[in-house]
């Protein structure tokens, strides 16, 4: 049975992490991002966790790809973790904001150089042709940053997730699983902790 030793969601989840880095074989950073745009029809996909601390959860991408282009119509998102090898998944939702430029540049400068190249050539969710049409891309930008930094473009940075719902699950047998939800009505506002029917 899971009880929640802590009150506050943010030591929750960054203990039910390091258990997942400890446990999970691949990228237990990993998780599903819903947004949705002006038409409100929900899109989803799975993106990585770059960060996490007490002001949210921050993520990464080419700001005009289609979750670009949603968050900037409709600033609101969930998230979804869930870690099979330890029968956990964390939900999470609130609104969404850019992070700083200092952010950005810190955590596109931290990335393989290859990564930063792949940045300038794909035109993330636009239609591509083929892929020698993606390989020309990379070599021509490969070419032109040869022997120099690659800059981050403007178009590539990040956002932070600021939480007013975080839900942790637990498996049970039988489908009697532990579920507590932590919700607060605004950034800055005190938690709430509720148990909830399996």
């Amino acid at each position: 049975m899971f009880e929640p030793d802590t009150d506050d969601p943010f030591e929750q989840f960054r203990r039910w992490f390091a258990d997942a880095e400890a446990a999970e074989p691949n990228d237990p950073n990993a998780m599903t991002l819903a947004t949705a745009g002006s038409d409100g029809r929900p899109s989803a996909r799975i993106v990585l966790l770059k960060d996490i601390d007490e002001r949210g959860f921050a993520f990464f991408t080419n700001t005009e790809s289609q979750k670009g282009q949603q968050l900037e119509v409709n600033p609101f998102a969930a998230l979804c973790f869930h870690w099979k090898s330890l029968r956990r998944q964390v939900r999470i939702e609130g609104s969404v904001a850019s992070v700083s430029e200092a952010e950005a540049d810190a955590y596109y400068a931290s990335r393989q150089r290859g990564s930063r190249i792949g940045a300038w050539a794909s035109q993330q969710s636009r239609p591509l042709a083929d892929r020698p049409t993606l390989l020309a891309a990379v070599a021509r930008f490969e070419a032109e940053y040869d022997g120099r930094e690659v800059p981050r473009p403007s178009y590539w940075s990040g956002y932070r997730l600021t939480p007013l719902r975080i839900e942790f699950w637990h498996d049970g047998e039988f489908r009697l699983h532990d579920r507590f939800v932590f919700s607060r009505a605004g950034d800055g506002l005190p938690w709430t902790i509720q148990r909830l029917f399996p």
